[in-house]
């Protein structure tokens, strides 16, 4: 049995990440983030944690790194990249639930996540303009795919109560 095990491939899993596409006035909070490629922009954005659904991931990564609340209203979309770290030549895949929303509540005490230098506001002609400045090439996909008017209902995302059970 344990020959069969030691010859069996090791399954590849992508990371799961979220981000939040939030717009006021026609301009688009993003965030300024200090990376190992430099100051870089990207939505608010980070990884699914243990025992969380995509959709409260996205709630905590908003407030995480900008201090704001945030309610999700529709699923923008769900993509697919594959990056590779300058630094350490790294070969990742990221699977991205992107959600559109509201913005809620600015708690100006709380600390914005490290490596979070600011939040800024940009129209999508700004964001347009520092594609080199991307942290990923995802910030543009999911932008342009709200901007085409891309919603799917937030039921679309299912999370079975077994992910949520402490100790499950």
């Amino acid at each position: 049995m344990l020959a069969i095990i030691a010859a069996m491939p090791n399954r590849w899993k992508p990371n799961v990440t979220v981000a939040a596409l939030i717009e006021r006035d026609g301009h688009f909070l993003l965030v300024e983030e200090d990376t190992a490629d430099g100051l870089r922009l990207n939505n608010p954005a980070g990884h699914l944690d243990p025992g969380e659904s995509p959709i409260q991931a996205c709630i905590r990564e908003v407030l995480e790194e900008t201090a704001h609340d945030f309610t999700p209203t529709a699923v923008v979309g769900v993509y697919l990249n594959r990056f590779r770290r300058t630094r350490t030549g790294d070969d990742i895949t990221y699977l991205r639930f992107a959600f559109a929303g509201q913005l809620g509540t600015h708690h100006g005490w709380r600390a914005l996540d490290e490596g979070i230098v600011r939040t800024v506001w940009m129209t999508p002609e700004e964001i347009r303009a520092t594609r080199e400045r991307h942290r990923s090439p995802l910030l543009l996909r999911c932008l342009d795919d709200y901007l085409a008017g891309q919603r799917f209902s937030l039921n679309l995302v299912h999370t079975d109560a077994s992910v949520l059970q402490p100790n499950g």
